[in-house]
């Protein structure tokens, strides 16, 4: 049987690791990757495994919509390349630890009924008083922050990796302000 990681939303560097997988000490037997691995200019993404699994297709025996683009595959490998420093997902981990204090402070005031995430990635339960999911994210919205509204009451907030400790408190303070509304 295969370990499969999907790691389209979590992976490379996001949650302070290279693979989120990592967290947990586990080494899948295939990777699938996307979003990041275009550096935020070009949609790319990539199945990684190794010869003796990726080995069971042969040539011509399976395509892909978008593969080989030149452009998109250059980006990639200078993404890869970045992560090697070990700088972003350095970064990730000590942005994601204040991130993760200030929103564990909303869930002690009462706006936020829980936070989960790790690095610059987390999931916000609203407080229903507050409003939906939708409804947070359209405020925050209209202050010049984009978040993602998912299963009715969380929101999903998900910075660059290259985002500033200056930045990340702005979108924080404007989340605030949108609760005490």
């Amino acid at each position: 049987m295969l370990f499969i990681a999907d790691e389209i939303q979590s992976g490379l560097g996001r949650t302070g690791r290279t693979f989120a997988c990592e967290h947990e000490g586990v080494v899948p037997d295939m990777y699938v990757l996307g979003k990041a691995l275009g550096g935020g200019v070009v949609p790319v993404s990539a199945v990684v495994s190794s010869a003796a699994v990726l080995g069971v297709f042969g040539p011509g025996e399976h395509g892909s919509t978008f593969g080989g683009n030149p452009l998109a595959c250059a980006v990639a490998l200078e993404v890869i390349a970045m992560l090697r420093t070990g700088e972003y997902q350095q970064r990730a981990a000590e942005l994601g630890e204040h991130l993760h204090r200030e929103l564990e402070l909303l869930v002690d005031g009462g706006a936020v009924e829980a936070v989960r995430g790790r690095g610059l990635w987390a999931g916000i339960d609203i407080e229903p008083s507050h409003g939906t999911g939708r409804e947070i994210s359209e405020r925050l919205m209209e202050r010049g922050v984009l978040v993602k509204d998912t299963h009715g009451s969380t929101i999903r907030i998900a910075p660059p990796l290259v985002i500033s400790k200056e930045d990340l408190d702005w979108g924080l303070d404007q989340l605030r302000a949108v609760l005490s509304a």
